[in-house]
């Protein structure tokens, strides 16, 4: 698939035809990504994670709140 197609499809300036569109939806499947019809809540693409992965992101998550609370002062910057 050309890079080409896929900027301007992104950047709304063309749609692809529909077989590329097929191939582009396939594509992002396989690689975990969830199309929603509009009847499933509302269109969209949602990324398909595994119960590791959803793990990750709640204590990574939980990692960003917790520096958020922390004082200015005792925070640490690298550089």
């Amino acid at each position: 698939m050309d890079a080409l197609i896929i900027g301007e499809f992104e950047r709304r300036i063309s749609l692809p035809a529909e077989d590329v569109c097929d191939t582009l939806q396939t594509t992002l499947e396989n690689a975990g990504a969830v199309f929603i019809a509009e009847n499933g809540g509302g269109v969209g693409v949602r990324l398909k994670l595994n119960r590791s992965e959803v793990k990750r992101i709640g204590i990574l998550e939980n990692e960003a709140a917790s520096s958020e609370q922390m004082p200015f002062h005792r925070l640490r910057f690298s550089g």
